[in-house]
C-alpha cells in the first residue's frame, strides 16, 4: 500500500512563488472574548517528559469540532466544559457550560503519573464523550439548554496481560465512532506505555529508556446506560508505537480507522521491524594500526567517483575527460537500479595520458529504491580543466532512510569502478574527486558553486539566496500511516516507509487526505473511494501545492498546518509570548500557472493570546475556520 510516484503533470517545475493577496481583517475575522478561558499549563505531574510527550503536547488541539452539526466543545482552565453553537446566519459563537469535571486531588507523598490534556470527542451532536486527562471518562447528553446529563463514568483498566506496571493511566481520546447498526460507539485512546520492569531498569541504566505508547480500541454499547458506579472499558484491540498519532480518522466504507504517526502501531505480539543503523565503518574510514588517512602516495588510484547524500536524495559524482561529448553519455534511472554508460572514455578518450577509469554500470542494482521520475543527470566542463564532472542526483523513494552505500553489491561488470567508495559526508568536498586527479595531471579548477560540481546553485529564483538545506530538511513531521479494522480484526494495512508530512484535514472535516514533501513541493494524496471494505486502500496524487515546504520551512512558530482539499493550506503560528500570532494561507493553483496567491491574517497574541486549537465546519454550505486561543474565539469566514 505505498504512497504511489507523483504524476509529473501535476508539478509545476516553472512555479515562481506566492503574491499577496490583501483580505480585509474586520470582513473575515470576527474575535469573541472567552469568559471561560483555556490554559495549557494545566498539566503538571512530577514524572519527566520524554521528547514524544512534549511535542504531542505543543501541538494538541484543544478545539473538538462536531461533524454533524455546527456545534464544538472545549474544556477550560478549571475543568469546565463549554459547548459553542455557531449561529448559521451570522457564524456568531453562542458559549455555554454544559458539565464541570471533578478536580483532582494530588498529594506530594504520592508519586502521580504525568496528566494528560482534557480532550472530547462527539458520536453525535448530543452524544459527548469527555476525558478529564488523569483515567476517568464520562459520557454526557447534551440538551438544547441547560446543563449536559452525566450518562456513566468510565476508566481504562490496563488487563494485567498487558504486561504494564499500571492498573490505570491517564490517556487522550482521539475520536469516537458509531457502528453501522448504531449499537455500539468506538472510542480511539492513546497512553503512554508504563512497562513493569520500568523503574529498576531507569536507576541501573544510564541511557534513556525507549518510550512507547498504547493506542486502544474500546467499545460502550448505544444508547448510552446509565450507571452510578465507575465502569471499566471494555478493549476490543491494542496496539503500540513510539510516538502519539497526529491524525487519525474513521473510514466508514473500509470500517476501518486510519492512524498517522511516527511509527507503526503494531499488535503486541508483533515485534517492530529493526531499523538499519550503519555502523562507523559504513560510513567513515576509521584508520587502522600505523595508517594515516592523511596521507596518499602518487601511486594511489583516486576512487572511480564520490558521492553524498540527504534526506530525499543521494548525489554521485563522476570524473570524466572534460572532452566527453554529451551524446557519449548515456544515463538510465530505473526504480532500483541505474545504468551508466560512457562512449569511448574507458580509458580516458583522446587524452591517453588522463589515468581516469570511467564506471560502467549496467542495470547495477542501487542500495534503495529511486524515483526515476525525480532523478536527473548533468554534465559540467570545468573551465581550464582537463576533466568535467558527471553529477547524478537519486531522488530517494523512502525519504529519511539512510543509505550505507549507494550499490546493494560491489563487483560487477566494470572492474575497478565497482569498489565499495565511502560517503563523502560533507557535500562541499565532492570536489576533492578532481583534486585528487591533479595528482596524475595537471591542476584543476574547482566549480563555482558550493557543492564543487559547476553547476551554479541549483535554487530556483523562488529560494535564490535564502534557502538552507538544514532547515528545509526538518519541515514537516515524518510519520507513517497504519489501518485498524474497527474491531481489530481486519483492515490491518501498514505503510511503514517515512513520509514527510507537511499538512493534515482539519479538524471537523470529513475528507481523508495528506499533503505530503515532496522537495520544495507539497503533493496531495487523496484516499480513493472504495465499494468493498476488504480492498486495501489506495492513494492518487491530486493536487500539488508548488514551493509549499519552501515557504513553511520559513515559519518557526507553526503550531498547527492544515489544508482544504486542494483549495488552499493554512498554517497558523502559536502567537505564545505576543509573538506571531499569524495565519498564512497559501491558495492552490493548476499545475501551469507560475504564481499562487498568499493571503496572513492576525488571528492571535497580544490579548487572544496563544493558539491553542483549530477546527472546521460547514454552515450554510460554507466553510467556517474556528481558531481558539487562550483568551478568544476566532471565527475565519468568507475566506475559501
Amino acid at each position: 500500500m505505498p504512497f504511489p510516484d507523483p504524476i509529473r503533470a501535476l508539478l509545476n517545475p516553472r512555479f515562481d512563488g506566492y503574491k499577496f493577496s490583501r483580505l480585509e481583517h474586520d470582513e473575515v475575522i470576527s474575535h469573541y472574548a472567552l469568559e471561560h478561558k483555556v490554559s495549557q499549563t494545566n498539566v503538571s505531574g512530577r514524572a519527566p517528559l520524554s521528547f514524544q510527550e512534549v511535542q504531542s503536547r505543543v501541538t494538541h488541539n484543544h478545539l473538538v469540532i462536531c461533524n454533524q452539526s455546527r456545534r464544538a466543545v472545549y474544556v477550560d482552565a478549571e475543568l469546565r466544559v463549554i459547548v459553542i453553537d455557531v449561529d448559521e446566519a451570522t457564524f456568531k459563537p453562542v458559549f455555554r457550560v454544559i458539565y464541570e469535571l471533578p478536580k483532582p486531588i494530588q498529594s506530594a507523598a504520592v508519586e502521580s503519573l504525568q496528566r494528560e490534556y482534557p480532550s472530547a470527542a462527539f458520536v453525535d451532536s448530543s452524544s459527548l464523550f469527555v476525558s478529564d486527562g488523569q483515567g476517568s471518562l464520562y459520557a454526557l447528553r447534551i440538551a438544547d439548554i441547560g446543563p449536559a446529563e452525566l450518562l456513566a463514568t468510565y476508566e481504562l483498566a490496563i488487563p494485567a496481560a498487558y504486561e504494564s506496571s499500571q492498573t490505570a493511566v491517564p490517556f487522550r481520546m482521539h475520536q469516537a465512532v458509531a457502528t453501522a447498526d448504531g449499537r455500539t460507539a468506538i472510542l480511539v485512546l492513546s497512553s503512554k506505555y508504563y512497562p513493569r520492569d520500568s523503574p529498576a531498569a531507569a536507576k541501573t541504566s544510564k541511557r534513556t529508556p525507549q518510550v512507547n505508547f498504547d493506542l486502544w480500541g474500546v467499545q460502550i454499547p448505544l444508547p448510552l446506560p446509565h450507571s452510578l458506579s465507575t465502569q471499566p472499558l471494555q478493549i476490543l484491540w491494542h496496539r503500540r508505537g513510539t510516538d502519539v498519532p497526529v491524525y487519525t480518522s474513521y473510514d466508514a466504507s473500509r470500517e476501518a480507522f486510519l492512524f498517522v504517526g511516527g511509527s507503526a502501531y503494531l499488535p503486541i505480539a508483533t515485534a517492530p521491524a529493526p531499523s538499519y543503523e550503519p555502523s562507523p565503518d559504513e560510513i567513515a574510514s576509521i584508520p587502522r594500526a600505523d595508517e594515516n588517512l592523511d596521507t596518499s602516495t602518487p601511486a594511489s588510484r583516486p576512487p572511480p567517483y564520490s558521492w553524498t547524500q540527504t534526506s530525499d536524495s543521494v548525489t554521485i559524482a563522476i570524473p570524466l575527460p572534460a572532452s566527453t561529448p554529451t551524446a557519449h553519455i548515456k544515463v538510465a534511472f530505473g526504480p532500483r537500479t541505474l545504468t551508466v554508460l560512457v562512449e569511448g572514455a574507458a580509458t580516458g578518450g583522446a587524452d591517453a595520458d588522463v589515468p581516469l577509469v570511467v564506471p560502467r554500470f549496467t542495470l547495477k542494482p542501487l542500495w534503495d529504491g529511486i524515483h526515476p521520475a525525480g532523478s536527473l543527470w548533468t554534465f559540467d566542463r570545468a573551465a581550464e580543466s582537463r576533466y568535467g564532472i558527471l553529477a547524478l542526483h537519486l531522488d530517494k523513494q523512502h525519504e529519511g532512510t539512510r543509505w550505507p552505500q549507494v550499490f546493494s553489491t560491489s563487483g560487477g561488470d566494470g572492474g575497478e569502478a565497482e569498489v565499495e567508495v565511502p560517503e563523502t559526508l560533507d557535500p562541499t568536498e565532492l570536489y576533492n574527486i578532481r583534486e585528487t586527479l591533479e595528482k596524475y595531471t595537471a591542476a584543476l579548477q574547482s566549480g563555482e558553486d558550493t557543492s564543487g560540481l559547476g553547476l551554479g546553485t541549483g535554487v530556483p529564483s523562488l529560494a535564490e539566496g535564502e534557502r538552507d538545506d538544514e532547515v528545509d530538511l526538518d519541515v514537516g513531521k515524518s510519520a507513517c500511516v497504519t489501518w485498524v479494522g474497527v474491531d481489530g480484526s481486519k483492515g490491518g494495512y501498514v505503510d511503514d516507509s517515512p513520509l514527510q508530512i507537511l499538512s493534515t484535514p482539519f479538524h471537523g472535516a470529513v475528507e481523508r487526505s495528506l499533503v505530503v514533501k515532496n522537495g520544495l513541493d507539497g503533493v496531495t494524496y487523496t484516499l480513493e473511494a472504495v465499494a468493498s471494505p476488504d480492498k486495501a486502500p489506495v492513494w492518487e496524487h491530486t493536487s500539488t501545492y508548488s514551493a509549499l515546504s519552501f515557504v513553511l520551512a520559513s515559519k518557526r512558530d507553526t503550531r498547527f498546518v492544515h489544508h482544504v482539499s486542494s483549495e488552499a493550506v493554512f498554517a497558523f503560528e502559536s502567537g505564545a509570548r505576543d509573538l506571531g500570532g499569524n495565519v498564512y494561507i497559501y491558495r492552490g493553483v493548476p499545475p501551469k500557472e507560475n504564481w499562487a496567491k498568499q493571503t496572513i491574517l492576525k488571528i492571535g497574541g497580544g490579548s487572544a493570546g496563544a493558539l491553542l486549537g483549530v477546527g472546521l465546519m460547514q454552515v450554510q454550505d460554507k466553510a467556517v475556520i474556528l481558531a481558539l486561543c487562550e483568551g478568544e474565539l476566532v471565527v475565519l469566514h468568507g475566506v475559501l
